[in-house]
């Protein structure tokens, strides 16, 4: 099986655009991971149903978090999207995460081409202010039946904010090959 992170470039960030692997669908509670080391997907955990994702999970090729993985992503869609499909993504911003007080933020974006929503999420402030309190209700509880406590969202900011954690999760990626 081909290694996404050596096939698959983060895509042009600067202009907003990225290219996102998918892990999780939507509604789904398998914490399913990518194993770098072995080029395949991997099924992580089991979570409740009532931690199931609010949104699409993924991330982008050829970038590490302060965590040492992959930079995650958040991927909103009306429908789930299948574990293993990339697809280009358009940036609407990032949501400012600790995990286990390690730094662990998640990008915010639709598909890049969105004609079901006619392109209509542009920003942050153009997503359901519904789904924003979810996702970060979500994120705020998901390890409370096993780690209470550990996962703080710190907030969310827009665009040019979500470039830089790409770009410096670009360069960390460059300086550990």
């Amino acid at each position: 099986m081909a290694d996404f992170n050596k096939i698959l470039t983060p895509g042009n960030f600067e202009d907003g655009e990225i290219n996102v692997v998918i892990e999780i669908p939507t509604g789904s509670n398998h914490k399913i991971e990518w194993d770098r080391k072995n080029a395949c997907f991997m099924l992580d955990r089991v979570e409740p149903m009532a931690f199931a994702k609010p949104c699409n999970y993924g991330f982008i090729p050829q970038t590490l978090d302060e965590d040492g993985d992959e930079l995650d992503v958040l991927m909103v869609t009306d429908q789930p999207l299948t574990t293993g499909i990339y697809t280009k993504a358009r940036v609407l911003g990032v949501m400012k995460f600790v995990d286990s007080d390690e730094v662990d933020d998640k990008v915010i974006c639709v598909p890049a081409d969105d004609r079901n929503n006619g392109d209509k999420y542009q920003t942050l402030e153009d997503l359901p202010k519904q789904l924003i309190k979810q996702i970060e209700f979500h994120f705020n509880h998901y390890k409370d039946l096993k780690k209470p406590g550990t996962t703080v969202v710190k907030g969310f900011e827009g665009v040019e904010s979500a470039k830089e954690v790409i770009k410096a999760a670009i360069q960390r990626w460059n300086d550990a090959e």
